[in-house]
């Protein structure tokens, strides 16, 4: 069958597999455009989203307002602005006695502890929040598992983090964990980065020394799953052999979490992630899953891609993309008249605007298009 990929809609008319894309794809993303698609959004969370003690979607606990002020303190919103500092206050008083940010109670302390520390490295101007992130910094590195001396580094759950209502560890929250000891300074030879290596590299549906559970055999695609923990497992389901199937927003948390502890481009790990991107770059849908969890994919494809340090992604058919203006043209496209986004396929909480919105602020924040 010939597949023909027109401005992101793909069509299929037989024979041969032909990729080509029209002249209108390059056209550079105009900066004025990009400035009212971000002001929309923040305009939005700020009239509708925001609630008067500063919190988005308090009902979920503090992570949604991390990830909302984290977005628009990244299109260079002050802390002191008075919707920003409302929010910040707010998530100070979830500060806990032990260094972590998180609902007392809470089975997602390692998910709201990494928002809300990558939210106060934003906000961090002028050294006001230097004690509360060393102080969650060290939170988090005592939820991690392996992070007593006599771990046993064969444990497939080593290096992980994840919920502990599940007691087990799962790339997700793994990538949390990366990204918030990278955002407090930690580099790629941090003792507690190294160990979630261990972890994300058994996510990865590779056999190699770094990965010698059962599963990547059964479907060897280079690509991530969501945990190799207490008999492994993938929210895209199983192959037919057994096999824990690969996914978009897990195959991009692995690459990027890989890049920042200091994986090179040459290892095969990255080669295979790479190559598994190659055969699955869309945009329309969370590759694997649908429109299930779209808002995070497009938020770890940034974070990654921009990690890789390349300005146009090649796909399995030749043709290059200039990722940031893909998708600044999707999201553009999808944000609704009231300047939200929100995802028709609700799991993972994206039925709620004030979060998707957030998610897309950060994605975006990847994008900037250069000023003329």
């Amino acid at each position: 069958m010939k597949r023909l990929i027109l401005m992101g809609l793909v069509l299929t008319v037989g024979g041969l597999s032909q990729a080509i894309t029209l002249a209108a794809d390059d056209a550079p993303i105009d900066p004025q455009t990009f400035g009212r698609t971000v002001d929309r959004a923040i305009e939005y969370l700020r009239t509708r989203g925001q609630a008067p003690d500063g919190s988005y979607a308090a009902q979920m606990g503090p992570g949604v307002t991390s990830v909302v002020t984290s977005g628009i303190l990244r299109h260079g919103r002050s802390p002191d602005d008075p919707a920003v500092a409302k929010s910040l206050e707010y998530l100070e008083g979830f500060v806990q006695g032990d260094g972590g940010i998180y609902r007392p109670g809470t089975f997602y302390r390692n998910y709201e502890t990494s928002l809300a520390l990558m939210c106060f490295v934003e906000a961090n101007r002028d050294g006001r929040y230097d004690e509360l992130i060393a102080n969650a910094d060290r939170f988090l590195r005592g939820l991690q598992w392996g992070a007593e001396d006599d771990a046993d580094a064969s444990d497939p759950a080593y290096g992980g983090a994840g919920y502990g209502r599940h007691e087990r560890p799962d790339l997700s929250n793994t990538a949390f964990l990366i990204d918030a000891l990278r955002a407090a300074g930690a580099g790629p030879d941090d003792p507690a980065i190294q160990r979630a290596l261990v972890f994300v590299s058994r996510c990865q549906n590779l056999e190699s020394e770094h990965n010698t559970t059962p599963f990547p055999a059964k479907n060897p695609d280079g690509g991530f799953y969501y945990t190799p923990a207490a008999g492994g497992s993938s929210q895209a389901g199983e192959t037919p052999e057994g096999g824990l199937r690969s996914y978009g927003s897990m195959t991009y948390a692995g690459l990027k979490s890989m890049i920042y502890a200091g994986v090179g481009p040459d290892d095969p790990r990255v080669q295979a992630a790479t190559e598994w991107i190659r055969k699955h770059y869309q945009l329309d849908e969370n590759p694997q899953m649908g429109l299930a969890g779209l808002y995070y994919y497009y938020h770890v494809f940034a974070k990654a891609l921009d990690a890789i340090g390349i300005d146009k992604f090649e796909d399995e058919h030749g043709v290059k993309h200039d990722w940031r203006q893909d998708l600044v043209r999707e999201l553009a496209g999808r944000q609704r008249p009231d300047g939200s986004w929100i995802n028709e396929e609700i799991r993972w909480m994206e039925g709620v605007p004030s979060l998707v919105t957030g998610y897309a602020l950060l994605t975006l924040s990847y994008c900037r298009p250069q000023e003329e």
